[in-house]
């Protein structure tokens, strides 16, 4: 019978329990909402974007007259297989939630791991599938009477369009899910003091979507791109036809042996909640990437074997592959509730925010010190046993493993939101909420070493792809003097961007946020039947379900999703204008000085703000595990967990995106401007930049891009209708007054 019901939780549609049935249904088609409209928005914006490709390419004298339909082609399919990897990531990722909580509720923590692991290895395996497919594929199509440097050129489109797709995705659904999150801890845990998950808080289920639409959505469509673009930079860089055979090659062996790690994952802790051992369910996934890695050891030297004894590229992908590993655990030990950093968070929580902010900025700045060092050693080291392809192999080492790696990483919002459901479901057994509460706890960290791992990964892509460029646009060496004004101020204005990038996504996540709190207080305010619900809660009073009144969710999900596709268009058309403008208008020269100032300043600013978040957000939970959520040492640490949301889950995360798109930009764009000297043919960059002043003026134009406070409008709009509403009652008085005294005169 417990089979029997376990399977049902694993593909079933009705999974049995009413209200869970109605929760998860919203969230889903909150979910697909969402995606419907930012993909319909996408769509016309890549379109666009591939037509202007063709007529760049085709009128361009240097490049064969088909390419500018190659590029076309190629930039489709990257963009499509990039929304599709997110898409059916999601729609698992939202069928998964539900059928975790049932597992937990009929079966052990074990058979609730299984399922969400088993949740999150869809997604990853769909990821790498639909890359590597995809990939070579273009690579056979495109390639048809072309050589391998010339298909190589043209296969840039394939990580151009990915890129793009994963920009406005992460940034969109990080802005999403964000703003919704911020929304219901402020209104609710922080002023109505209610419980994180409740249903009774208007935007608990935006919340929920909010989780998967960033962080499985988002996720996708940005480690897709990060997956295919380390394989087109280390093509690229490939001097013969094993070099470019070799990281297709490593990838097909990599998904083969994480599919073997997958059967490694399983655990025999059954402690409930809080008392659970996290280090053990911790171990239970790890030993799923670990067995992945020690099989792809073997599997990399077979082909590196086969291919021409290629042993300096195996020990690249060999460094490449440990590299990886370390930097998910010194974000473990940097974002982990058992260790020292998240510890210090909490206690500073005893002297109020502002301590908890300063030491959490603290954890993260100190936090990129491990990160880079080893990612310096891991460049020097391979760049002197391969040179700079060798770097790019070990970029593609240490993706190999994605499908398994990604599956952890998916599996954290599919334990949250089974969390939240267990919550938000009367019926549910406390002891199920235990369960979930230990799932939930591990996932944070899961998703914290997973950034971690993705900003390593796109910081080598990134570099590689920089080299690429640096060839196709023919520089030499002795073009790029640091100390040549040109070259300098190109990196310090690309030093600039991530910033102006992370502010932007930032400012954004506070204006949505502030109309979804602005929505929750009104309903807090204007239903007081809901209020009357929220207070008895907070006694512990039982609420008949013919008395219970639940709020207007849907008003919160359309806020969220409006304001994040209004949002995404300013960060996403800077990323790709940037590069543009200063490579045609300056020159190549300037345009590595800017993608070498962006690397720099992206990696640092990425691993400092998405370590911070994490951090943040584990020191509020250990305040829960310890019981003091309720006084003002956990109310401390619930601030710190909101500033750090936006850092972790949105601004973080894009910046290791927007670094690789500014170079896959670059990289398809090098044809047009090889051999220009600076301010050569100028006037071609000049349409870039008029267009980088027009989206300004537009946004500026359409409050997008304005100081002003979004609540300051909605309560002074609040104000008017209440005076409107005095005066037509006053109105009515005078009337009645007038009658009365007409009647008495009589």
């Amino acid at each position: 019978m417990l089979q029997a019901r376990l399977y049902a939780a694993k593909v079933g549609k009705d999974i049995g329990h009413p209200v869970l049935d109605r929760l998860a249904g919203q969230i889903k088609s909150g979910s697909m909402a969402f995606l419907a409209e930012e993909y319909k928005y996408l769509g016309a914006f890549c379109t666009c974007l591939a037509l202007v490709l063709v007529l760049l390419f085709s009128v361009e004298t240097q490049t064969s007259n088909t390419d500018g339909i190659r590029i076309m082609v190629s930039f489709l399919a990257g963009a499509i297989l990039s929304a599709t990897a997110g898409y059916l990531g999601m729609m698992v990722a939202t069928d998964g939630n539900v059928r975790t909580t049932v597992a937990c509720t009929a079966g052990s923590l074990n058979d609730g791991l299984t399922v969400a692991f088993t949740t999150g290895s869809i997604m990853g395996f769909t990821v790498v599938g639909l890359g590597l497919l995809g990939l070579s594929s273009m690579y056979l199509l495109v390639g048809i009477d072309y050589n391998n440097k010339e298909t190589m050129v043209v296969l840039t489109g394939f990580g151009f369009g990915a890129s793009a797709i994963a920009l406005f995705a992460r940034v969109a659904g990080g802005i999403y899910t964000k703003a919704a999150d911020v929304g219901a801890d402020l209104v609710g845990k922080v002023e109505a003091g209610i419980d994180e998950d409740d249903p009774h808080n208007p935007a608990v289920i935006a919340d929920n979507v909010g989780d998967n639409v960033g962080d499985v959505a988002g996720m996708g469509a940005d480690l897709f791109e990060s997956y295919v673009g380390s394989i087109i930079a280390a093509a690229s860089l490939a001097e013969s036809d094993a070099q470019v055979a070799l990281p297709f090659w490593i990838a097909g062996a990599g998904i083969i042996c994480s599919a073997i790690g997958f059967f490694f994952v399983q655990t025999k802790e059954e402690g409930a909640g809080w008392n659970s051992n996290l280090g053990a369910l911790m171990f239970a996934l790890e030993k799923g990437m670990y067995g992945a890695g020690i099989f792809f050891l073997g599997a990399a030297a077979a082909v590196c074997h086969v291919l021409g004894n290629m042993w300096d590229e195996y020990l690249c992908i060999v460094i490449g592959l440990v590299a990886g590993m370390a930097i998910g655990k010194f974000t473990e030990y940097f974002t982990s509730l058992d260790f020292a950093p998240v510890m210090s968070i909490k206690d500073r929580g005893v002297t109020g925010p502002a301590t908890v902010i300063i030491q959490g900025l603290g954890v993260g700045m100190i936090s990129c010190v491990p990160t880079v060092v080893i990612l310096c050693i891991t460049i020097i080291a391979c760049d002197a046993i391969a040179s700079q392809y060798g770097v790019a192999i070990a970029a593609v080492g240490m993706l190999a493993t994605l499908g398994i790696t990604l599956a952890t990483d998916a599996y954290g919002p599919v334990a949250d939101n089974a969390g939240g459901l267990a919550e938000m479901d009367p019926s549910v057994p406390e002891e199920v909420r235990h369960k979930t509460d230990a799932l939930d706890a591990l996932g944070n960290t899961t998703a914290a070493t997973g950034k971690g791992f993705a900003i390593g990964s796109a910081v080598l892509t990134s570099l590689s792809l920089l080299a690429a460029f640096k060839d196709q646009a023919g520089l030499e060496d002795g073009d790029l003097n640091l100390a040549d004004p040109i070259v300098l101020s190109g990196v310090l204005f690309g030093s600039m961007l991530p910033f102006m990038f992370a502010a932007l996504t930032m400012i954004s996540v506070g204006k949505a946020a502030a109309e979804i709190i602005q929505e929750v207080r009104r309903q807090f305010r204007e239903n007081p039947k809901l209020k009357e619900c929220i207070l008895k809660a907070m006694q512990g009073i039982p609420i008949p379900p013919e008395e219970d009144t639940l709020p207007d969710s849907d008003r919160c999900v359309a806020i969220s999703t409006k304001s994040s596709v209004r949002e995404m268009v300013a960060p996403g058309c800077y990323a790709i204008l940037a590069p543009l403008f200063v490579g045609f208008l300056v020159g190549p020269r300037c345009l590595v000085g800017v993608l070498s100032g962006a690397i720099a300043s992206g990696c640092m600013l990425a691993i400092m703000m998405s370590n911070a978040g994490g951090a943040w957000d584990n020191g509020k939970k250990l305040c829960e595990k310890l019981g003091i959520k309720a006084t003002d040492q956990g109310k401390a640490c619930v601030v710190g967990d909101t500033v750090g949301d936006p850092f972790k889950d949105t601004s973080g995360p894009a910046l290791n995106i927007l670094i690789k798109l500014m170079s896959m930009v670059s990289l398809t764009v090098a044809p047009l401007i090889k051999g220009n000297s600076d301010w050569d043919n100028f006037y071609w960059g000049i349409i870039p930049f008029v267009l980088f002043l027009a989206v300004t003026y537009i946004l500026v134009q359409k409050e997008i891009l304005t100081w002003k406070d979004p609540l300051e409008s909605m309560v002074s709009e609040a104000q008017k209708a209440e005076q409107s509403k005095e005066a037509v009652e006053m109105g009515a008085i005078v009337v009645s007054g007038g009658e009365d005294k007409v009647d008495n005169q009589a």
